[in-house]
Order: C-alpha cells, then sequence, then structure tokens
C-alpha cells in the first residue's frame, strides 16, 4: 500500500481495498456483459434495448470509476486490467450465445441482481471494518443497481 494521510488504520485500509478490488473486478465484468448485450441484442426490440443496455452500461462504469478511484485513495492500486479482472470476478460467465432480445434482458436481469447483492454485503463489510465512506459507495452502487434492475424487470414482467 502507499502511504496516505487517511486517518483509517493501515489495517482496515488493506482489508477494504480487498473488498473494493473484489467489486471493481465484478463491475468490471458486468459493464462488458452489458455491452456485449447491446452489441449483439436482435429482435422486434432492438432499438429500445439496444439504447437501454448502453445506458446500463454508462451507469456501471461510472461505479468502475468511483470504486477504482476509492481503492487509490485508500493508498491501493485498483485491479483493473482484463487478466485482474478475469481471475477476480465473482459474476457468473456470460451467456455468449444469446441473440433475442428478452434473453438478454433475463441474463442481465440475473447478473445486475447477483452484482447488488454482492455490493449490499460490502456496505455491512465497509461498516464492520468501520469505514463510514466506503459503505456508502456501496450504498449508492446498490441503489443504482436496483433501479437499472427495475428497468430491466419491466420488460421481463410485460411478458407475463
Amino acid at each position: 500500500m502507499f502511504e496516505t494521510r487517511n486517518d483509517l488504520s493501515a489495517d482496515t485500509r488493506a482489508q477494504v481495498i480487498r473488498l473494493l478490488n473484489a467489486r471493481l473486478a465484478d463491475a468490471i465484468d458486468l459493464g462488458m456483459q452489458t455491452k456485449h448485450a447491446h452489441w449483439n441484442v436482435k429482435g422486434p426490440h432492438f432499438i429500445a434495448l439496444h439504447e437501454l443496455f448502453d445506458k446500463i452500461a454508462e451507469q456501471i462504469e461510472a461505479h468502475v470509476d468511483t470504486i477504482a478511484e476509492r481503492v487509490t485513495a485508500l493508498g491501493g492500486t485498483a485491479a483493473g486490467t482484463v487478466a485482474a479482472v478475469a481471475r477476480a470476478t465473482s459474476l457468473k460467465a456470460y451467456p455468449e450465445e444469446l441473440i433475442e432480445g428478452l434473453s438478454h434482458v433475463d441474463a442481465l436481469a440475473t447478473a445486475l441482481a447477483d452484482f447488488g447483492r454482492k455490493a449490499r454485503a460490502g456496505i455491512d463489510e465497509a461498516a464492520r471494518l468501520g469505514d463510514a465512506d466506503t459503505a456508502d459507495l456501496f450504498t449508492e452502487v446498490s441503489r443504482e443497481i436496483d433501479k437499472q434492475l427495475w428497468f430491466l424487470e419491466a420488460h421481463l414482467h410485460a411478458k407475463r
């Protein structure tokens, strides 16, 4: 870790950096899964889903940046290379064979829900470690992920 005048203990910072880097890997993976859906979606609702997936990817990218910057603010190194993400992501692999719009919506909803659950666990873990700022960061992330999940699930509810 790098020196910083941040008043969190070095041990706390090290644990929080590990937590943040785990979610960073997931967020980068989630963003790429979303872009994959954006690039490959087909069907009668193509343009609406193509644009929705792109907006979701933009939101995720903002979270990636926020998480990575928090890592570095705490004196850590943000592990954001493709190789680091491939080693560290805890998300399930995205089904690459999908093309139909609602199939992508369903797959992305599953991935977003998983990521949201892990972000909420991060709130509790950061609070347990005494880092209210990181807990707040994860609160912001989970709130936005839940909103994006709602947008996706609205499409799935329509087919019922």
